[in-house]
């Protein structure tokens, strides 16, 4: 029985949103609508953008977390909060925090259109190796990789260039229409 790999599911790098890591947020989002509107539409919306340096290698990735992150420049002060988790924190603490630190205390829209302006350069997050897999690659070992490291998608790779991306929405979607289809043989 024949392996699917990572390239059979997989959005390929030109269906993808991708902008220059110097254009703006705005544009940024522009390029996410209109790669949405051309995606086929069988499949999850694109939640992310991909950012691409002079010579059009993919340097980061923009992020609904990072987007959304990027709104309240206090963060910042944070360091990269992506290995901090807040499980076990009492909601208390939580909110606790965002009292003191002043989080969240200005008007959405102004931090909307302060953001607009900003690079992408300045709010992407840069993908580790540890997030990245080979085209070739099984499913079973991408699926390992995305919940080992609780990630969101992962960057595909064939040799050291990035060829695209593969959404943890994509492996989902696949493994319940295989689990449907387990069911429905045993019937």
């Amino acid at each position: 029985m024949k392996k699917t790999t990572v390239k059979e599911l997989m959005v390929p790098l030109e269906e993808y949103p991708t902008v220059p890591d110097d254009a703006s947020v705005y544009e940024a989002v522009i390029a996410l609508e209109k790669a949405q509107e051309a995606f086929d539409q069988t499949r999850y919306r694109h939640r992310a953008i991909l950012v691409r340096d002079k010579s059009k290698r993919i340097v980061g990735k923009v992020s609904q977390w990072d987007l959304i992150k990027s709104l309240e420049p206090k963060y910042e002060g944070f360091g990269d909060m992506r290995s901090t988790s807040l499980s076990g924190l009492s909601p208390l603490l939580i909110k606790s925090m965002m009292e003191s630190s002043r989080l969240w205390q200005g008007d959405l829209d102004i931090a909307c259109s302060r953001v607009a302006g900003k690079k992408v350069k300045n709010i992407m997050y840069c993908p580790t190796e540890g997030e990245k897999v080979e085209e070739d690659a099984t499913l079973g070992e991408a699926l390992h990789t995305l919940i080992v490291g609780h990630h969101q998608s992962l960057l595909v790779t064939r040799g050291n260039r990035i060829v695209g991306i593969l959404r943890l929405t994509d492996m989902f979607n696949l493994v319940c229409e295989r689990i449907k289809s387990c069911r429905t043989r045993e019937e």
